[in-house]
């Protein structure tokens, strides 16, 4: 399986934490629109983790704890722009590693670097992602990092969407990844708390399933 959930308890942690920082926002009469042009019913803001430090400090022990675990012979981490940089950067200073980031671009002046920081030839590397829906993203900063011969050995995530192109993405590119919470998850713990309503679960449910034409 090249998308695979680290565990399910802390899949649940995860959820919770987000949602007790309110991370997780819905709206599906005002949809949020993405930037693949997808109108959608939710929207999950990891970047808010980074303000409260207990939230931080889970999230980066569980990715540092995967990489540990799935992918002992990491040598570099490397941070996926933008949200996955400063996530990257935590779990390379608690791993001890070097940290590099990738961005979406080569950068349109001075060195015109697309990946910042030392990219020697051969190194093995786990990338960190903020949150994956398709895995487009995700998968164009691994080839970059395969680009100056450097070794991919996987990808870990905070959060998936889970949609199946993602999964079928990262089979065809043979780049494993495993994360720490996901959809499913997500909207269980919100029903268990009380943040939707049975109704609101069927709209979110509708739109997981078909995302691409939802709200059309």
């Amino acid at each position: 399986m090249p998308v695979q959930q680290y565990d399910n308890q802390v899949a649940k942690e995860i959820a919770k934490a987000l949602l007790n920082i309110e991370a997780i926002k819905i709206s599906p009469k005002a949809p949020f629109t993405w930037a693949s042009g997808w109108k959608s019913p939710i929207y999950c803001d990891n970047r808010l983790s980074l303000s409260y430090p207990e939230t931080r400090s889970l999230v980066k022990n569980y990715l540092a704890k995967v990489i540990r675990e799935k992918f002992p012979n990491a040598e570099c981490i490397a941070g996926v722009a933008t949200a996955g940089i400063p996530q990257g950067a935590l779990v390379a200073d608690a791993l001890d590693l070097p940290f590099i980031y990738i961005r979406s671009t080569t950068k349109g002046h001075g060195m015109e670097n697309q990946i910042e920081g030392v990219a020697s030839k051969g190194t093995k590397v786990v990338l960190i992602e903020d949150l994956v829906s398709t895995g487009g993203s995700s998968l164009q900063a691994a080839e970059a990092v395969r680009t100056v011969g450097m070794e991919v050995l996987g990808m870990v995530a905070i959060f998936t969407y889970g949609f199946g192109i993602s999964e079928e993405n990262f089979k065809d590119h043979h780049v494993d990844l495993w994360y720490l919470s996901d959809y499913s998850t997500m909207i269980a713990a919100m029903l268990a708390d009380g943040s939707i309503a049975p109704d609101q679960e069927a709209t979110l449910q509708a739109w997981r399933s078909n995302p691409a034409q939802w709200n059309q």
